[in-house]
């Protein structure tokens, strides 16, 4: 069945709304899908392709960092080859274990009941992992012994960013959240909270855009003009919403941690269960 413009715009919010933040957007694009009536065929492809959007919506909020480690790099600085060293390395492990499992993903796409499973069980893994963060930090104000945190991309050793890297996989199975899974990575494996979020993001670049392409090319150029159109219109809504939601959930993590993000996880996923087994 072919959405309709009210459904292409509301999966592009939420699209924007979810997909830097740890409760999953494929996750919630499925169950959105399914509950608007928009599965199967094509809904696959666009689920994944509108999420270049909020990609951009990093790109434009963060241009000055990008530009500079691209300046950086040109004089082969330390800091801008650290930067992208890491950032590579956080990227890499998910794009070969999506080459190879990507059937086995795309199966799982149309599954909203592991998604509603996944919910949950993250849900439970952030509170875990947050709690850790929280004892840690106190050892830490307190001056006893416990490592300081990690402060910024560049200070990151090669071995924990392949280590968030790797952890990032587990985002192949949706409702776990890549953002979730690579935020919490970088918390368990001594980064600060700030600084795991903006890795997060700054990931999510060319992890995405590599999916994106993966997922057009096999798609096998099949897609139709109206099936380009609502990529188009998903991908605009969702850049302009994640502009927004970028700026606040870095304010709400420096405040507040990942707590409310698990506790809504728990909420969401065991509605969606119910739903499910119900219908």
């Amino acid at each position: 069945m072919d959405p309709s413009l009210l459904t292409i715009i509301l999966l592009g919010i939420v699209e924007g709304l979810t997909e830097f933040i740890p409760v999953s957007s494929t996750g919630h694009l499925i169950l959105a899908g399914e509950l608007l009536g928009f599965t199967g065929g094509t809904s696959a492809t666009f689920d994944i392709v509108i999420q270049l959007g909020a990609i951009l919506a990093v790109i434009v909020l963060y241009w000055r960092r990008f530009w500079d480690v691209a300046v950086g790099l040109l004089g082969w600085s330390a800091g801008p080859v650290a930067f992208t060293r890491n950032v590579l390395l956080g990227f890499l492990p998910s794009i070969a274990v999506g080459a190879i499992a990507y059937g086995a993903i795309k199966r799982m796409l149309e599954s909203p009941m592991i998604v509603a499973v996944a919910l949950i069980a993250g849900g439970i893994a952030i509170l875990v992992i947050e709690r850790r963060t929280s004892a840690r930090e106190v050892l830490i104000n307190e001056e006893r012994a416990a490592p300081r945190a990690i402060d910024s991309v560049e200070a990151m050793g090669w071995r924990t960013a392949l280590g968030i890297g790797l952890i990032q996989c587990l985002s192949m199975i949706p409702g776990v959240s890549r953002s979730g899974a690579t935020i919490m990575g970088a918390l368990a494996l001594g980064v600060e909270r700030r600084t795991a979020a903006e890795f997060s993001f700054f990931v999510a670049v060319p992890t995405m855009i590599g999916a994106s392409a993966y997922a057009l090319y096999k798609s096998g150029g099949g897609l139709a003009a109206g099936e380009l159109g609502d990529i188009a219109i998903g991908f605009i809504v969702s850049f302009l919403v994640a502009i927004v939601v970028i700026k606040a959930f870095v304010a709400i993590v420096s405040r507040h941690g990942f707590a409310p993000f698990a506790w809504y996880r728990i909420a969401a996923g065991s509605i969606a269960l119910v739903w499910l087994l119900a219908r």
